[in-house]
């Protein structure tokens, strides 16, 4: 599960959560080829014609099964290459979304949002959080996009809602036996399979490194000179990259929630077995009640459901896999905690209803059955960007490891370190990525204590890498995934003095509310 912010799903999990109680202009600058991708160095970038297209920007369509965003907000598509090595190739359509300045203050130009994933669609992400950047765009266009690959930018979709839904009841996502391993990694080969089918030549297109550069084509598209960016998870990776491959074009770049650039696949999944377990130590402290108590309580409950899936009110079952993306999601935010408690509580009576209605927001399952290709999506990207592949024998071999990291998480995130990526399609580029970024602007990086997903000793890593004067490291003392518009008005405050007046706090500030 070497993911991050699922943007999209979390947002419908916070709406159950409230119901019950996710060529030539575009050339690097200098700054390396980022460990490869589609193309570095000088020249590489997006064609003149491509950096000199207009948009035509105009009401946005309701996505599919959703409603349209308000009329404050207007879409458009960018056009980039489909390999920018061949700038005057192919192209491919980038679906863009705004909301234009609200004039209260001298205009800076765009600040672009990435919510992270890999995969989340910014098209729908941003007007679900768009109040919440409301100081922001005094100054600034909000604009966000759907990175190649992802929703509506040719979106990779690579098995339909049956073979999903009959791989949920199928696998288990912590085999115990040599049946159940086989079906698993049978499982993640035909995943891959089909994401080559459903991409076709895409597929080998969508790295971060080919989004980044997709990021400064967009740049020069919507007429700045300099990119202005807040990047959350994933979204601080992606913006690393571009920092990397275009220090000179970096303007005001905000990183919230920020990966570890130094871990490769493994060092990711041992990252989140460490920051989810330490969130639900945290849940469980709150309630008063010992992490070791409440965690052998999870643990106890996780067993049975392996042995035995558990009713619901509906006509599936709850499994341990199930189980453990319900509880899962709801430590990206401290007020999704009393929800936890309520599921757990039901779980322990013999109801697993509201654990699987939290595991099907996560998974972007709707009440028909219809499933989102958000994971499609994530899978495909991190596979290209990764050469990490585990084999069954190593995941085996580590398994010890990951359950004393984490007794609750450790198992699942131990398995998915060979079965992500298992039997790929298409070779990885890196073991981590580049994110160097000598001569750029400081960039503001914020890492938050108790955040699960990306936990905070990656921070001072990215800033780390960055390079002196580069990276500017932010604390906050608090929960959940992500800093900004979770209750800190010492980092909302910080964050917007940087991002509107360009004023940079000292490094290694601390917020402690």
């Amino acid at each position: 599960m070497q993911r991050f912010v699922r943007s999209a799903a979390l947002a419908a999990a916070g709406v159950l959560v409230a119901g019950l109680a996710v060529g030539c202009g575009g050339s690097s600058d200098g700054g390396g080829d980022g460990k490869g991708g589609s193309g570095g160095g000088q020249g590489r970038g997006a064609g003149k014609d491509l950096a000199a297209q207009k948009l035509d920007w105009g009401r946005c369509k309701a996505p599919e099964g959703g409603t349209a965003p308000g009329a404050q907000w207007q879409c458009s598509t960018l056009e980039v290459p489909l390999d920018h090595a061949k700038p005057d190739g192919e192209t491919i359509g980038i679906a863009l979304i705004r909301a234009k300045s609200t004039g209260k203050g001298d205009r800076i130009g765009s600040l672009v949002f990435n919510f992270g994933g890999p995969g989340g669609s910014g098209v729908s992400g941003l007007p679900s959080f768009g109040d919440s950047y409301a100081k922001l765009r005094e100054r600034y266009d909000l604009v966000s996009f759907d990175p190649r690959g992802v929703a509506g930018s040719q979106g990779v979709r690579c098995r339909d809602d049956k073979a999903t839904q009959a791989a949920e009841r199928r696998i288990d996502l912590t085999p115990d036996t040599a049946a159940e391993e086989k079906a698993y990694f049978e499982d993640a080969a035909d995943f891959g399979a089909g994401c080559a089918r459903g991409a076709k030549k895409l597929i080998g297109h969508i790295s971060t490194t080919d989004a980044a550069r997709d990021l400064d084509l967009l740049r020069q598209v919507l007429g700045d000179d300099k990119l202005h960016y807040f990047g959350v998870s994933y979204g601080t990776e992606l913006g690393g990259t571009y920092a990397h491959l275009f220090p000179k074009r970096v303007g005001r770049l905000t990183f919230d929630a920020v990966v570890d650039p130094t871990a490769d696949s493994v060092g990711h999944a041992e990252n989140q077995a460490r920051g989810f377990q330490r969130a639900l130590d945290n849940y469980f402290t709150s309630r008063g009640v010992a992490p070791e108590e409440g965690t052998a309580k999870v643990v106890k409950l996780l067993k049975k459901l392996d042995a035995e899936p558990m009713r619901t009110s509906g006509d599936r079952k709850l499994t341990e896999s199930l189980a453990s993306t319900g509880i899962l999601v709801t430590l990206y935010s401290k007020q999704s905690w009393p929800t936890l408690s309520r599921a757990l509580d039901d779980a322990e009576q013999g109801d697993g209803s509201t654990l699987l209605q939290l595991a099907d927001a996560y998974n972007e399952r709707d009440p028909s059955g219809r499933y989102g290709t958000q994971s499609h999506a994530q899978r495909a990207i991190s596979c290209v960007d990764s050469k990490g592949r585990t084999t069954p024998e190593e995941a085996k071999k580590s398994m010890d490891r990951f359950r004393e990291i984490s007794p609750v998480f450790g198992e699942f995130l131990g398995w998915d370190t060979a079965g992500w990526c298992h039997d790929w399609p298409v070779a990885g580029l890196h073991d981590s990525p580049e994110v160097s970024a000598p001569g750029a602007a400081p960039i503001l990086v914020v890492g938050n204590t108790g955040d699960p997903a990306t936990p905070y000793e990656g921070a001072r890593k990215m800033a780390d890498e960055l390079g002196k004067d580069v990276g500017v490291h932010l604390t906050w003392k608090g929960e959940g995934h992500g800093a900004y518009g979770n209750g800190s008005s010492c980092v909302d405050g910080t964050i917007n003095d940087y991002l509107l007046d360009g004023k940079v706090p000292e490094d290694g500030k601390v917020c402690a509310s």
